[in-house]
This record gives C-alpha cells, structure tokens and sequence, in this order.
C-alpha cells in the first residue's frame, strides 16, 4: 500500500514538474528566449540582470542571465501547481477523514481508516510545504 501511494507522489512531481517546465518553454515562434511569469520575476536572486526582460515578458537567451531566469521561472512554474495540487488534495482528505471520524460511531477499523486519512494529508502538507522550498535550493546549487 504504501509503495503504491509513493509510486503515484513520485508520477505526480514528475508530471508537474515537466508540466511546470513546459510553461516557461518557448512559446512563439521564436526559439531565443522563453516567456517568463510576471509573479516569478521578483522572486529573482538580485544577481541575475532582470532588466533583460521584454515589456512583453519574453526574456532572450543573447544575454547571459537569460537562461539562469528560465531556469528558475520553470522550477517556480513547476513548484508552484505541486503545492497548489498537494493542497487541495490534503485539504479533500482532511475533510473525508473528518467525516469517517464522525460517522464511525466507534468502530475501531473506521476510526483508524479516518486517523490514516487525516495522516496521510498531514505528510501531504508538508510534501508542499517541502515543494516551497526547491527553489532556494536550486538558486543555491547553481549559484544565483
């Protein structure tokens, strides 16, 4: 059961991960530069030149720091839907466990059922707390 739940975890960070990555791809037929999100741009490490930017919101890759900024604007695309996903998951668990606690009457199968439930979207808090958390740990890998 549990291999299961972390098969479909680690399916899920994959697939919003490429998801998120795919969003700050190219999006015109332009293939210099990538489209990035306006919400991403002030969470740029003061190093990286964000003046590169287009009004438009397309930044080239003909200058240095442009690649450094998709790079970052993919893993704040991708970071951003897991915690958004995770949440509203965790969220319809804690609630579903509420109600298994409260329609159990004491049965203790249906009373550790819901105390799983209620676990399990905990450890799914923090999964997206966690996913926070990524992209300071890549600027302070790749060094921006």
């Amino acid at each position: 059961m549990n291999k299961k739940i972390l098969a479909i975890v680690c399916t899920l960070f994959v697939s919003f991960a490429v998801f998120g990555f795919a969003l700050a791809a190219p999006t015109t037929n332009s293939l210099d530069g990538c489209k990035v999100n306006s919400n991403n741009i002030s969470s740029m490490p003061s190093t990286l030149d964000t003046s590169v930017i287009t009004s438009a919101g397309y930044c080239m890759y003909s200058n240095d720091d442009c690649g450094m900024i998709c790079l970052l604007n993919g893993v704040y695309n991708a970071t951003n839907w897991i915690f958004i996903i995770l949440m509203a998951i965790s969220a319809l668990m804690i609630i579903f466990g509420a109600v298994l606690f409260t329609t159990s009457s004491g049965d203790p199968t249906k009373t550790e059922k819901a105390r799983g439930f209620i676990l399990y979207a905990a450890v799914g808090i923090a999964v997206a707390v966690f996913a926070r958390a990524v992209p300071a740990v890549v600027k302070m890998i790749v060094g921006a």
